[in-house]
């Protein structure tokens, strides 16, 4: 399983993914959430790389 919580990589927020068959599945939520509550609509490489560093497989 897989995990993401948005404080990891320096945001003020509670948003978590737990339980996530792997980081893709971590990705396409994340993307979701950053869309939705944080208006990230496309995400600058830098915080993508941030992202997929902080996955906890």
């Amino acid at each position: 399983m897989a995990s993401f919580k948005c404080a990891d990589i320096g945001m003020s927020c509670g948003f978590q993914v737990t339980g996530a068959k792997d980081a893709d599945e971590v990705m396409a939520i994340a993307a979701a959430h950053a869309r939705s509550s944080h208006g990230i609509s496309s995400p600058p490489p830098d915080l993508v790389a941030k992202l997929k560093q902080a996955i906890k497989a």
